[in-house]
């Protein structure tokens, strides 16, 4: 694509207008449609969200005219492996977060940087590949892609110092409990409440051992470890009983994430068991990969379309789930098209030869969306996509003659 913006100097506080929006999906599971055709941000941040007479459209530095097609916030992977750049040596995968970012996923969560070769379990080791995972994705970010990282494992010798240390450097995870040698649920607990009490956030391997290190994860054990995000319901890759599902969902209040390298028939009954306790705020959504399964670069969107066409749920709502709920979960400004959250979008259509008469309708139907742009901080890093299939309209764009 034609770079819009070759100065890409954060100090330059840029004006982008996207204009003729047909259908706005915010990202808030109590308002996911709005009612506006517009959105002005500056900077990267977004100022404005309505009717184009109502909003300060002068004077942009770029202009993107959606063309009558849909705009939602950019997707977040909230459950992924990453290792240091773009390599993952579990199935040697090149280039995964780019191709990620071309099914929509603008950012990506670690869930534990598992992959690492000779990944350290030694106190020093431990922090030190988290500190340096951290440092290393918020400096160079994959494609714009913004890269959550640095999400230590549980291992035996820790100290409540530890996570001290982490959170003061910047790590605000813990990896998916049940990998590395913490097998004591007292311990695991433990740890985790040290975590937390630092600001950093939790979450657990859910179901049967899925690489070497892990472990089968009881849902009274998860119950009692209480972490922030039950990892993985749909199990990562074996999933538990459809009993041991509900006692989760039922026996506490934190998030529940399904991913799409895990079990369908399993995520499909978590979902509608979260559907009948009317909790569908909790809801989060991931990949799991790099995995065993490798990396679907659609994989976002093709859980969206799972979950609406067989849970029978309005496409927006399930939007939701990859976006809003996912940020509230993690205390993120994106996810959200609002004033004062980054101007992270994704400008879609139905795809050409859908049988959907409209994007919402092909969704529902089990087909994903053709994407025609994706911005980041207010600035369009590609288009259109060349991994979703096409959309039946694009987006077009122009920059302000210089």
């Amino acid at each position: 694509m034609i770079d819009l913006f070759p100065d890409r100097s954060p100090a330059r506080r840029r004006k982008l207008v996207v204009e003729n929006i047909g259908l706005l999906l915010s990202g808030r599971l109590e308002q996911p449609i709005l009612d506006a055709d517009t959105i002005v941000a500056v900077g990267g941040t977004i100022t404005a969200v309505g009717r184009r007479a109502d909003c300060d459209v002068e004077e942009a530095d770029i202009v993107v005219d959606a063309r009558g097609t849909t705009v939602c916030p950019g997707l977040i992977d909230g459950h992924t492996h990453p290792t240091l750049g773009e390599h993952s040596p579990r199935t040697d995968n090149h280039s995964w977060i780019h191709h990620c970012l071309h099914g929509g996923t603008t950012t990506m969560i670690s869930a534990g940087e598992v992959h690492v070769a000779g990944r350290p379990t030694d106190r020093i080791g431990v922090k030190a590949l988290a500190i340096a995972a951290q440092r290393s994705f918020a400096a160079a970010r994959p494609s714009g892609v913004k890269m959550i990282a640095g999400a230590p494992l549980l291992e035996e010798g820790l100290l409540e110092e530890d996570f001290r240390e982490l959170a003061e450097a910047g790590v605000e995870l813990v990896g998916e409990v049940g990998i590395g040698s913490v097998a004591d649920v007292e311990t695991a607990r433990t740890m985790v409440g040290w975590a937390r009490a630092n600001g950093m956030r939790c979450l657990t391997h859910t179901g049967g051992p899925s690489i070497p290190g892990s472990r089968l994860m009881t849902a009274e054990e998860i119950l009692a470890i209480d972490p922030d995000v039950i990892g993985h319901i749909n199990g990562g890759h074996t999933a538990f009983a459809h009993s041991q599902i509900r006692c989760l969902c039922e026996g506490c209040s934190r998030a529940i994430e399904i991913v799409h390298n895990g079990n369908a028939f399993a995520a499909l009954y978590a979902l509608r068991t979260a559907t009948e306790m009317g909790q569908l705020e909790r809801i989060v959504l991931g990949t799991d990969a790099p995995s065993g399964a490798g990396v679907p670069a659609l994989g976002m969107l093709r859980l969206v379309a799972m979950l609406s066409s067989f849970g029978e749920l309005p496409a927006e709502q399930v939007f939701c789930f990859a976006t809003g709920n996912t940020a509230r979960v993690h205390g993120l400004p994106q996810g959200i098209l609002a004033p004062d959250r980054p101007a992270d979008l994704v400008i879609m259509d139905r795809a050409q030869g859908t049988a959907g008469r409209t994007l919402l309708d092909s969704v529902a139907l089990g087909d994903l969306p053709g994407i025609g742009m994706v911005l980041i901080d207010g600035v369009p890093v590609l288009r259109p996509s060349r991994n979703t299939p096409p959309a039946t309209t694009l987006p077009e764009a122009r920059r302000k003659p210089l």
